[in-house]
């Protein structure tokens, strides 16, 4: 507990030399709305075509791609070299992505929803239906125009295959083992703190310090679930995990790197768990986007996140 208490002092500390902001997040203008709806469109009429060139979208120098079983996608090249390998192992029998959230971050939009596929494996014809969540984040240019930094998903539950879905012959980066923020500014050790504050709330099991991460209009998009919406969602689901959590014998929450924006904060986060469960043991890696919000109280919370294992 000393352990504990001392990262909560921390995380205050850190807290108190920051500015206070109150941010709201901002409906979406009629222009973003549309693009929105036409890169919706786009994807899934390229998914079901098998048409790599409607997946193309105007994307920064830097843009991630985070999903279920491949490690990190970086960069408009990569990115593309991922879809054209996913549409050469699967046909997309059917599509549908359906939003049900658009926010304006200031420098930022975002876009969450859900989807469903119905993938059938070209070499088998074995068929797969998925169902998940999607996080999609955008950046504003000077003339009005979006172009995409993060495309990430999961699905509602364990894939029957995850090999399937991973493509060695993509260019891809393991974030969690690469260097993390040096904590050199106030934001980066606060959220070194806070950091190690979930690491020791996740390795205890305790779902009380976890949850008061979140903040209480928070949305969580965690993997293998449908989602939380809400305290009262989001204090429900982290419970229940916590009581499927196995014994981490070590667990190593980092950033790779993070973003202030607009008294919002956009960080890449990832972990190393080292776990037993019954006589299962083994060492996984893991990404999530953690969109943090300054509260009015001065306090950092998570307002929007998902992860995704490697």
């Amino acid at each position: 507990m000393k352990t504990l208490r001392w990262l909560l002092v921390a995380a205050v500390s850190a807290i108190l030399l920051t500015r206070p902001r109150v941010i709201v997040a901002s409906p979406a203008s009629a222009a973003h709305l549309a693009a929105l709806h036409l890169h919706r469109t786009n994807l899934v009429q390229g998914l079901l075509s098998g048409s790599a060139e409607l997946l193309s979208v105007a994307s920064s120098d830097t843009v991630r791609l985070i999903t279920e079983s491949q490690p990190t996608v970086i960069g408009p090249a990569n990115v593309e070299t991922f879809y054209r390998a996913f549409l050469n192992r699967f046909s997309v029998r059917g599509c549908t992505r359906t939003e049900t959230g658009v926010f304006d971050l200031g420098r930022r939009v975002v876009e969450i929803g859900h989807f469903t596929e119905q993938l059938v494996l070209k070499q088998s014809g074995q068929i797969f239906n998925l169902n998940g969540n999607y996080l999609d984040a955008w950046e504003k240019l000077s003339d009005g125009r979006l172009q995409l930094v993060t495309a990430a998903w999961n699905y509602d539950a364990a894939p029957p295959d995850g090999d399937l879905l991973r493509f060695p012959e993509v260019p891809s980066v393991r974030t969690a083992f690469q260097p993390r923020v040096t904590v050199n500014s106030n934001l980066s050790f606060e959220l070194a703190a806070l950091c190690r504050l979930i690491e020791t709330a996740v390795t205890q099991h305790d779902a009380n310090v976890w949850s008061r991460c979140y903040a209480d209009d928070a949305v969580l998009l965690a993997n293998n679930s449908a989602g939380a919406v809400g305290r009262k969602a989001v204090d429900n689901y982290i419970a229940a995990h916590c009581r499927e959590l196995p014994v981490f014998e070590q667990l190593d929450i980092r950033n790779d790197r993070i973003e202030e924006l607009d008294g919002y904060v956009f960080e890449y986060a990832s972990h190393v768990a080292s776990w037993r469960n019954g006589d299962s043991s083994g060492v996984s890696t893991g990404k999530n986007l953690r969109i943090w919000r300054r509260e009015p109280d001065h306090a950092l919370k998570i307002f929007l996140q998902i992860g995704a294992y490697d």
